[in-house]
């Protein structure tokens, strides 16, 4: 049998597992490969750095209080209490000055962050000063500040400063040429995508073991909570019962179409724009804007595809 014969007795006999290999392996390069514009990323990375001020600073009037030579969470304690694999530069910090010194070095590598200088070593660095400041005190952390934790790292490695940065304003003084389009950026893009989805489904799965969401009574708990942005409505959902079980479906709904829609091609820019808008509304009825905030930006790259 000759190579026309034995290639036309492969196409009558349909697609071989080699070829569905093949497609697998091509979407997936595809995905993770296909050169992307770093303009996103460097969106992201000015929303992200001016988050991290505002959660940081959070952090400043009970620092000594809380991790002090005095405070209530000894080294120790910690390191006893939270994963064997979690590490905290912050452990080291066995004085109030030194404490003192690196808290404000985070602040200024945050900063850093947020104008886009030295980027390729602000950005790691910013991760690695975040999550250390999370690990010296897990029981305080907050939806937000794990978010943040993530987006962190995924900027690390992406190109995050070559937009809108002082490295950019220096590169051109030096007359270098604008990035095209790469890898990198691909790559911390599809990872948005993928911890968006994963953080959704997780939330989602939290929320359907109460009743209230399944009653619809979550809406109400949520605006009458004490951090709640929502004080508004509390007198609307006072008298409409209706109301306040078609927002908390409507809640459980959105979250639902975000974590399916990113991944169908036809929705997921007008999903990704929806969350731009949805995630912050959320975050304001949940008590945590930034961390509203935070999950917003996990859709920026998709909303802002060409």
């Amino acid at each position: 049998m000759n190579a026309r014969s034995s290639a036309a007795t492969r196409s009558m006999s349909g697609p071989s597992s080699t070829d569905g290999i093949a497609a697998v392996g091509d979407a997936w390069n595809r995905f993770w490969f296909s050169p992307a514009d770093s303009r996103p990323l460097a969106i992201v990375r000015i929303a992200a750095a001016a988050i991290a001020l505002a959660l940081w600073w959070s952090y400043a009037a009970d620092l000594q209080a809380w991790f002090g030579p005095a405070g209530v969470l000894p080294a120790d304690t910690v390191r006893e209490w939270r994963s064997p694999y979690g590490f905290s530069l912050f452990d080291w910090a066995a004085t109030s000055a030194t404490l003192t010194v690196l808290f404000a070095a985070t602040g200024m590598v945050f900063v850093l962050l947020l104008v886009g200088f030295a980027t390729p070593v602000v950005a790691p660095l910013a991760a690695v000063l975040w999550s250390s400041l999370l690990h010296r005190g897990p029981m305080l952390v907050g939806p937000a500040d794990d978010c943040l934790s993530v987006l962190l790292w995924i900027l690390a490695i992406g190109p995050a400063g070559e937009h809108f940065s002082l490295d950019r304003w220096f590169a051109n003084r030096a007359g270098r040429p604008v990035p095209a389009a790469g890898w990198r950026a691909s790559i911390s893009q599809g990872l948005m995508k993928v911890y968006a989805t994963a953080i959704t489904v997780a939330g989602l799965l939290a929320q359907l073991k109460g009743d209230a969401w399944w009653d619809g009574l979550a809406a109400w708990y949520l605006a009458t909570g004490p951090r709640s942005g929502a004080a508004g409505l509390v007198p609307l959902l006072e008298r409409s019962e209706y109301l306040t079980n078609l927002l908390t479906h409507g809640v459980t709904a959105f979250e639902i179409i975000f974590a399916i829609g990113l991944w169908c091609g036809p929705t997921q820019q007008l999903v990704a724009r929806v969350g731009l808008v949805g995630w912050p509304l959320v975050g304001l009825l949940a008590g945590e804007p930034l961390w509203g905030l935070t999950m917003a930006l996990f859709a920026l790259p998709l909303a802002m595809r060409r």
